[in-house]
């Protein structure tokens, strides 16, 4: 496809779980070697940005922290805008993003929710309603359904957040994909208008439905969470690939 720049998703595009898919380390040198810009745009929130890019690198793929755009580095912005509190349900790794901004473990302005995965227990979902109902924001990061692991598919933060909408009435600030300033953002780190712009992805709602609001075109590859049915939709890609291996790049 031609474009003057792309955004990747990471997890189901260049790796599922621990797992590289092949062919990502080749693409990103062929982009480098052709001077086509990109960025990284992942709602991954159980790794930070430099967690991020050693487990690419240790796949071959070249990248820096500036390149990865994920929601963590979104909500930390947001907060210090604000000079508001949070109170963080996130990994340690995660955590580290948020340097510089004021916790507050009794009464946060905001509360932040990640994904914890097995970490996650009752007495934290609990804390998490308690300061949600003395009036504290919820922000999630992203609001991805569930992503792939080595042992088959795991919830992400999309149905925890959509969960505590539901017993507070309140909606989420989500700051993550599908959310369109979210792609906009990254587009704006390019220094590019979305039309530009394309992103590559295996989710047909947070990457694909997200990105074409956002004015994107896009390429939905058969790696990852890709299902047949999810062909079936509303949304639709522009093109279809079977892996990032079979990406062309034009400019």
């Amino acid at each position: 496809m031609k474009a003057q720049a792309f955004l990747f998703d990471l997890d189901g595009v260049f790796y599922n779980d621990t797992r590289p898919i092949p062919g990502g380390a080749e693409v990103v040198a062929q982009l480098r070697e052709q001077g086509v810009p990109f960025r990284f745009v992942t709602n991954t929130t159980s790794r930070g940005r430099a967690s991020l890019v050693k487990k690419l690198q240790g796949f071959g793929v070249s990248a820096a922290p500036h390149e990865i755009f994920c929601p963590a580095v979104a909500a930390a912005s947001f907060l210090r805008e604000k000079n508001a509190s949070g109170t963080f349900f996130t990994t340690v790794d995660t955590r580290g993003e948020f340097d510089g901004v004021r916790e507050d473990l009794a009464r946060p302005d905001y509360v932040v929710l990640g994904d914890l995965g097995d970490e996650w227990t009752y007495a934290k979902l609990n804390r998490v309603l308690r300061y949600l109902l003395n009036g504290a924001q919820l922000i999630a990061l992203g609001m991805t359904r569930y992503w792939y692991a080595n042992d088959g598919p795991r919830l992400d933060v999309g149905p925890i957040a959509s969960a505590f909408a539901y017993a507070t009435g309140q909606p989420p600030i989500v700051l993550g994909k599908p959310i369109t300033v979210f792609f906009r953002l990254a587009v704006q780190d390019l220094g590019l208008e979305p039309e530009h712009c394309t992103m590559v992805g295996d989710d047909i709602v947070t990457d694909i439905g997200g990105a074409q609001s956002a004015g994107m075109k896009t390429i939905l590859v058969r790696t990852g969470k890709f299902r047949p049915e999810d062909l079936q939709g509303a949304v639709r890609p522009d093109e279809i690939i079977n892996s990032i291996a079979d990406l062309r790049v034009t400019r």
